[in-house]
């Protein structure tokens, strides 16, 4: 059976997702703030995170930071709010969706299995480790190395340089990218996409300069390549 933690501080909504949930199969934990939220996280093994974000104590935001240091547990974000800069400051710290209130919770499970699809399918996949010189993905252990050493990035980061690197030479559009990577059809933002590519760069160029083998494609996307071309911003 799998483990679904429900953070959300509104009693009633949270007793209905939870009953949908057992309906799914779920055993389901409950938290009424972060700092709760935080701890049962620390405690049980969770198969997905429903997180509010405006919660007491800790909000969404801090408490998916908190977990995406030590975890890549699915997280789908919840609020009330529908501003743009919400849902693309979620999906940077590492949410895999974003739903915004009133919802039906028959959709809400829709998403959650979506979601876990996803990872089952990226799972499926996880049997190889990538080598470009002295640069190892390992997504298995979501762990990237340059020269033997770590390179701190981010879940999303990975699963980007991964599905690049994999795939040496072929041109994917944001959009295709957004959809790869977040499963997004129709609430994904392309934005996320060039912000998440930036930093991405950013942080292999300060090891060595693989970051430059991420080459812009102007007018249609990205590539992973070693050509001898001028980059890109």
């Amino acid at each position: 059976m799998k483990n679904m933690l429900i953070a959300e501080d509104n009693e009633q909504i949270a007793v209905v997702l939870g009953e949908y949930a057992r309906q799914e199969g779920f055993n389901v934990f409950f938290a009424e703030d972060g700092m709760a939220a935080t701890a049962i996280f620390d405690k049980e093994k969770l198969d997905i995170i429903l997180l509010d974000i405006m919660m007491p104590k800790k909000d969404g935001f801090a408490v998916c930071r908190e977990i995406r240091k030590s975890s890549n547990v699915p997280v789908i974000m919840i609020t009330a709010r529908g501003e743009d800069f919400e849902r693309i400051m979620g999906l940077d710290i590492g949410a895999d969706d974003y739903i915004v209130k009133p919802f039906s919770p028959a959709e809400v499970m829709a998403r959650v299995r979506a979601v876990l699809r996803r990872m089952d399918t990226t799972s499926s996949d996880k049997k190889h480790i990538l080598k470009y010189d002295t640069m190892v993905i390992d997504l298995d252990s979501y762990a990237v190395t340059i020269d033997e050493k770590d390179v701190s990035l981010t879940k999303k980061e990975i699963e980007l340089l991964w599905l690049l690197a994999s795939n040496y030479g072929k041109v994917f559009s944001r959009d295709n990218l957004l959809d790869s990577i977040w499963g997004y059809d129709y609430f994904g933002d392309t934005r996320t996409v060039d912000s998440h590519i930036k930093r991405l760069r950013a942080k292999l160029n300060t090891k060595s300069i693989y970051g430059k083998m991420i080459k812009t494609v102007w007018g249609v996307g990205y590539k992973f390549e070693t050509a001898e071309t001028e980059d890109e911003n």
